[in-house]
């Protein structure tokens, strides 16, 4: 038998990725949740983008130079356009613009808020755009913040110009004061070695103020022009948005992605098996099965041919081609924890379907805390036929010595040894007449299926799974999680049985919620065990007396017209 329901898909990467957006769509509320928003925002983005109107200026920078020609000018390495594109967006500029406008004090920030300042890589331009309500006033006022950044830098510049102008007569005055001074004590000296030395000192500050007055002269003749407008401002046509269409469609674009990373986070993170792949792994062992949703809780083997029938068929015939329980045919049906009705379930149904390939089967409830299936199922009185004879223990023990025939409709009937309440639960699990019970079923025709509690609640179960061929779990992959199946197999394993596979089923919401109630009346609010409900009177096992192996038990279909 293989490892896993479905073939393993380990290095088919196009199924594998199949596999995961159908685990994906199991979130769909975290999807439409996406998309969404995605939209929402698309729709703010078109209706408020509809309203604004976007126009640009563009300025070429340079640097003040007397030779705009010169080669070994660069224009580059003098002008830092970061700073540029700071300064163009400062407070100081959009100040300048305020007054040319005629815009107060409070409604500089304003201006500012709609200015927006780029430079295109590897160029020298700055990119002005603003944006408005109204075309209008964009040009209006992208022209306004453009010439007021032009106006700034100029200023600047002059600025800088004129205190380097200030600096150089500062320092020109003094030694031409000096060179007058010198000039008028030459006059008054006789020719000789005092003249000659006079003369040399003349000689420098002369030199000294040539240098200077050539400098003071090379920052008259800058060009102090920080740049050029090569594009002035113009009424914008249109409106600077995408448009309702093209925003909604960007929107449930981002929407669907937004929806698709956050679904699969959380199946990232998602405790519960994700696919049966993921089942199988878990318990090391096949997924015989896949159940309908909401096909738990009734006996449908032989009542109706409905789906979840041919599904229980299915799982009972992959059971019995199963080396591991062909020879002896013992099953032990759990859960992981909580209710017991989809073990139950799957219990009484492979039950009925081996019944309806002629089997003896005998149907076990070992639950004897809560024993409930004598009255859910249509059963008669009977007594056990030789091979499942438990021996003559003392009455009022469990398995006692009756034994109850479950109608299957048209699969036949199979035999039903109830659970009861006791004392002592472990102690009458652990008996020797349940060993014997289950050992007797050695006859080639004879199955034993066995359901006992959640394996995650009580250990009812691993009391059983020495005895049995095989353990089948009955589990809800959205609600379990993979730690407990990990940790039920290692119980069972540990217990010394072994694990036959796995079942999965899909309640549905009536059904689980009707399951809900009927664990709050059992348990009590605090889950406290409370004392079921008394049934009506049960027939009383009839007593054969015991016979030669040659008698035989006819079972019948009783109709509810019979009854």
């Amino acid at each position: 038998m293989s490892d896993t329901h479905v073939p393993l898909r380990g290095e088919d990467e196009p199924e594998q990725l199949r596999e995961q957006f159908r685990q994906l769509l199991r979130y769909r509320w975290l999807i439409c949740g996406g998309v969404g928003a995605g939209l929402l925002a698309g729709a703010w983005l078109g209706i408020t983008g509809a309203e604004s109107y976007a126009a640009t200026t563009d300025i070429v920078l340079r640097a003040p130079t007397s030779d705009p020609f010169a080669p070994t000018l660069s224009s580059d390495k003098t002008i830092n356009m970061g700073s540029e594109r700071q300064t163009a967006l400062s407070r100081k500029v959009a100040e300048g613009a305020a007054k040319q406008l005629g815009i107060g004090a409070d409604g500089i920030d304003r201006l500012q808020h709609g200015l927006q300042v780029t430079n295109p890589p590897q160029t020298l331009v700055l990119h002005f755009t603003y944006t408005a309500t109204r075309p209008q006033e964009a040009a209006r006022r992208a022209n306004a913040l453009t010439q007021s950044y032009i106006d700034l830098r100029k200023q600047q510049w002059e600025s800088v110009r004129g205190s380097m102008l200030k600096s150089l007569q500062d320092q020109l005055d003094p030694v031409a004061k000096q060179n007058d001074e010198l000039s008028r004590r030459i006059k008054q000296l006789p020719n000789g070695s005092a003249a000659d030395a006079a003369y040399a000192v003349q000689a420098n500050l002369l030199n000294r103020i040539t240098d200077l007055r050539n400098k003071i002269t090379s920052l008259k003749a800058l060009d102090m022009t920080p740049g050029n407008v090569i594009r002035n401002a113009t009424v914008p046509t249109s409106s600077d948005g995408p448009g309702l269409p093209l925003s909604l469609g960007l929107g449930g674009l981002v929407g669907i992605g937004l929806g698709l990373l956050g679904a699969w986070v959380r199946l990232v993170f998602d405790p519960a098996p994700r696919s049966a792949g993921d089942v199988a792994r878990a318990v090391r062992g096949p997924v015989l099965g896949a159940l309908p949703r909401g096909s738990g809780g009734a006996l449908v083997v032989g009542r109706t041919d409905s789906r979840a029938a041919e599904e229980y068929r299915s799982i009972a015939f992959r059971l019995a081609y199963d080396d591991r329980f062909a020879d002896r045919r013992r099953l032990l049906v759990v859960a992981p924890r909580g209710s017991m009705e989809s073990s139950v379930a799957v219990a009484v149904n492979l039950a009925a379907s081996f019944a309806e390939t002629g089997k003896d089967v005998t149907l076990v409830e070992a639950d004897l805390r809560t024993p409930s299936l004598a009255e859910r199922l249509d059963v008669s009185a009977a007594s056990r036929p030789r091979w499942s004879r438990a021996g003559e223990d003392a009455d009022g023990e469990w398995p006692g010595r009756g034994q109850l025939v479950a109608d299957a409709g048209e699969s036949g009937a199979f035999g039903l040894v109830p659970g009861e309440r006791v004392r002592n639960v472990a102690r009458a699990l652990t008996s020797a007449r349940t060993t014997r019970l289950i050992a007797e079923a050695d006859d080639p025709d004879a199955t034993v299926v066995v359901v006992a509690p959640p394996v995650l609640a009580y250990a009812d179960a691993l009391a059983l799974v020495d005895r049995v061929d095989g353990v089948l779990i009955v589990c809800d992959p959205r609600t379990v999680h993979r730690a407990d199946l990990v940790r039920i197999r290692e119980l069972i394993v540990g217990a010394g049985g072994t694990v036959l596979g796995a079942v999965t089923h899909t309640p549905s919401r009536r059904a689980a919620a009707g399951a809900s109630r009927r664990g709050n009346r059992r348990h009590g609010p605090r889950g406290a065990p409370q004392r079921p409900v008394a049934a009506g009177p049960r027939t009383p096992p009839v007593d054969h007396p015991e016979d030669d192996g040659s008698t035989t038990i006819a079972l019948r279909t009783v109709r509810s017209g019979d009854r």
